[in-house]
């Protein structure tokens, strides 16, 4: 069990910000190893709850810094937040280890195993609204195999991930196992090959240019509401806004809350002070707002003379950091939800939206977790020129967290065929084309800006129109195949 645990772990090295996947892939090699020679699926079970135990640990140890936000009222919970995340989400690879145990033999439960962390991370992406962080596939973030999930996604990078490492357990022999562990490879190298290709080809520049100023006020959250902070970071936005720019800017992006007051109780201040220190440019921002007795997180847009001209309000929404399920009953227990400044939490919007910015092009918007969710992209309603992002990364901490937000944004970016920009209030402020690559960036805990022209776009990709369809039919179907095995050798 020790030793699964490890291996899980080892597993976690491919993920931001190590990036590790040549530790990652033999790790999960020995992990499927050891289900591979384990029959009993009590055994197999445990097997797979202790090395999703692992990885989920070492991936998602970054949990507990919203906890330590308001240590007095929260504090004490972090040791048992990660405790409940790690073994809560491991029980996904336990029911992988017990798809696992459907093959009739060591070969079969290897690839079992396979079929079934591909099958449980696209689980787990719909399940309970979804938590799609730390998918296996993501290990190939930043590398040219991320390239394929313009076709399958990635639940599609899980699945070649995982059957990769598996196929050298089909074979009885150790000349046979080399030798599929040489086609694995080779597989991959292919892969790779073609991603390599594809970010080689050449881009039609956009016509005509979007400029954009990303601004990051390094607005740290155990500051962000204390005594008149507010007014310095408040005022680092402005000037940022203020500052000149080399070429014309159509659009300036402020991060997540980046204003410190309701929208329908900021007065003049967008009139006043925003549109003069932008110098007549739009700025994009977000900013809480109320209609009655519900609140919303959002994302404003005003033009150059301060009026409200679009306004996106966040619908995937953070549960126990936007709102709290059962809330009655869990304000009984001194449970409330962390980023929400009223009530049990946020509101949900009405769903994904573009918004028509004129010169700036037509922007899908994001608010920070949203960009978690692959479906949520392509759940718009009609396909947009770019993807903006804003985000609020302060409730990540500085460690692994802000890094693997990032990370989703650029596969967000590859599967759509679309540039994403992201602000972020303490980072990372970034550039993303549409190939997931990192252009600019205003690192972590740093005050600063871009001023960036917005990438060109490509076609829209398979993924954009087929979405997990295609990898939801595959795996049912193996699945099925699997179990149609085992019961023809039970008979």
């Amino acid at each position: 069990m020790v030793l699964a645990a490890l291996f899980g772990a080892g597993v976690a090295a491919g993920q931001a910000p190590w990036d590790f996947w040549w530790i990652a892939l033999p790790a999960l090699g020995l992990l499927t190893a050891l289900i591979a020679g384990e029959g009993r699926t009590t055994r197999l079970v445990w097997l797979g709850w202790t090395g999703g135990t692992g990885y989920f640990a070492a991936c998602l140890f970054w949990i507990v810094e919203p906890f330590l936000i308001d240590v007095a009222r929260h504090g004490w919970m972090a040791p048992f937040a990660l405790v409940f995340m790690a073994v809560g989400m491991a029980l996904f690879w336990a029911l992988a280890a017990g798809i696992a145990a459907l093959g009739p033999g060591g070969g079969a439960r290897a690839l079992g195993f396979a079929l079934g962390l591909a099958a449980t991370d696209l689980l787990r992406t719909y399940l309970f609204t979804g938590f799609p962080w730390a998918l296996i596939g993501h290990v190939w973030i930043g590398t040219p195999v991320m390239q394929a999930a313009a076709w399958i996604g990635p639940i599609g990078l899980t699945l070649i991930t995982t059957l990769a490492v598996a196929a050298p357990f089909l074979a009885r022999g150790l000349a046979g196992r080399m030798g599929l562990a040489g086609l694995s490879a080779l597989a991959l190298g292919g892969i790779w090959a073609g991603g390599v290709h594809r970010l080689d080809m050449p881009e039609t520049p956009r016509d005509p240019a979007i400029r954009v100023r990303l601004v990051q006020p390094d607005a740290d959250q155990h500051l962000k509401w204390q005594g008149d902070m507010w007014k310095v970071f408040l005022d680092r936005l402005l000037t940022a806004s203020a500052a000149p720019a080399e070429k014309p800017l159509d659009l300036i992006v402020w991060p997540e809350t980046a204003v410190p007051y309701l929208l329908e109780r900021s007065g003049t201040f967008f009139a006043d002070e925003v549109a003069v220190a932008s110098g007549g440019v739009p700025v994009a921002t977000g900013i809480q707002r109320i209609e009655g007795a519900r609140f919303f997180n959002s994302l404003v847009v005003a033009d150059g003379h301060g009026r409200i001209i679009g306004i996106y309000d966040k619908w995937h929404l953070v549960p126990f950091g936007e709102y709290v399920p059962l809330a009655e009953l869990a304000a009984k227990f001194g449970i409330a939800a962390f980023a929400a400044q009223e009530g049990y939490g946020y509101t949900a919007g009405p769903g994904a939206r573009t918004l028509d910015l004129g010169r700036a092009g037509k922007v899908l918007p994001l608010i920070c977790y949203e960009a978690v969710f692959p479906q949520d992209l392509s759940s718009a309603p009609d396909r947009a020129d770019w993807v903006l992002q804003v985000t609020n990364d302060g409730w990540f901490g500085n460690l692994a967290g802000p890094y693997q937000h990032l990370a989703q944004a650029r596969l967000r970016a590859v599967e759509q065929g679309l540039p994403l920009l992201r602000a972020a209030n303490t980072g990372v402020t970034a550039v993303i084309d549409a190939k997931g690559r990192v252009l600019e960036t205003v690192p972590l805990n740093t005050e600063g800006w871009i001023d960036a022209d917005v990438p060109p776009a490509l076609a829209p990709t398979v993924y954009a129109r087929s979405g997990d369809l295609p990898a939801t039919i595959l795996l049912t179907l193996s699945l099925l195949a699997l179990a149609a095995a085992r019961w023809r050798q039970s008979r």
